[in-house]
């Protein structure tokens, strides 16, 4: 379970979450949608204990992130959307340094080289981090966020860079890890994605919630034929397109 209870955040004098009270529940796929600015990466990192709330509470898994970001980090799996990797490293010592920090024992050690395998990062193994192309680099960032088989998974646009084959993977490994009873929350751009992965769909707009549910009750709600109609009208960004189209329109 990954729990926000009234949370606030502020940056200056930009407030970027405002007032979030929301669940994401085991055993599901959770889509968190938005435009940019609209808080998402915010809220993921929240949980992990990298940003810390102004107010409100946050828990994962039981644990308090700002209280105890070390403990939140063995709860939880985060991949960033930023690829943050030793450039000087290859991946099997990534991996070995994943493996010392979470103290892994020989049966989840066992599940790491698994997934080392079913990435496809096996021809990849020796090479450094820095010579290898986005989607490698990807996937190994991936891998390590589910070294530990932690309860928890939040990955930020997990799907940035990876080529068919490694989003088609990844698609399948986040339905057996909420199959598992794992929460899964993931961020994306990119609606048909969402649409057909997440069992529950949760939009933010400027740092509130505006819409959540199964992706056919949202679109039912808003007598909608997809999900990214749904995200244009519950975000106002519809209604901003026609008006610049209008403005267009009168120009010429």
């Amino acid at each position: 379970m990954l729990g926000y209870r009234r949370v606030y955040k502020t940056y200056g004098y930009i407030s970027v979450i405002n007032g979030v009270t929301v669940d994401f529940e085991p055993g599901v796929v959770h889509a968190l949608l938005g435009p940019n600015g609209s808080g998402k990466s915010t809220l993921i990192r929240m949980a992990v204990g990298l940003t810390r709330p102004d107010s409100g509470r946050v828990t994962v898994a039981g644990v308090n992130p700002a209280e105890s970001p070390e403990e939140a980090k063995r709860v939880a799996g985060y991949a960033p959307e930023e690829v943050t990797l030793y450039d000087s490293l290859t991946p099997r010592e990534t991996l070995g340094l994943v493996s010392w920090a979470h103290g892994l024992d020989e049966r989840r050690a066992d599940r790491l080289e698994r997934l080392f395998g079913l990435f496809g990062l096996d021809e990849e193994g020796d090479r450094l981090v820095g010579e290898l192309s986005l989607g490698a680099k990807r996937r190994l960032l991936l891998v390590c966020a589910l070294a530990h088989d932690p309860p928890v998974l939040v990955l930020d646009e997990p799907f940035s860079g990876l080529d068919p084959e490694g989003a088609a993977i990844l698609r399948e490994v986040m339905r057996e890890e909420a199959a598992r009873g794992k929460t899964v929350v993931f961020t994306t751009h990119v609606m048909p994605v969402a649409e057909a992965l997440a069992d529950v769909v949760t939009i933010l707009h400027m740092g509130r919630v505006v819409a959540r549910g199964r992706p056919d009750e949202l679109r039912e709600a808003v007598s909608a034929s997809s999900l990214e109609e749904v995200f244009l009208r519950t975000t106002g960004i519809d209604e901003r397109i026609r008006s610049l189209l209008g403005v267009l329109e009168a120009g010429g």
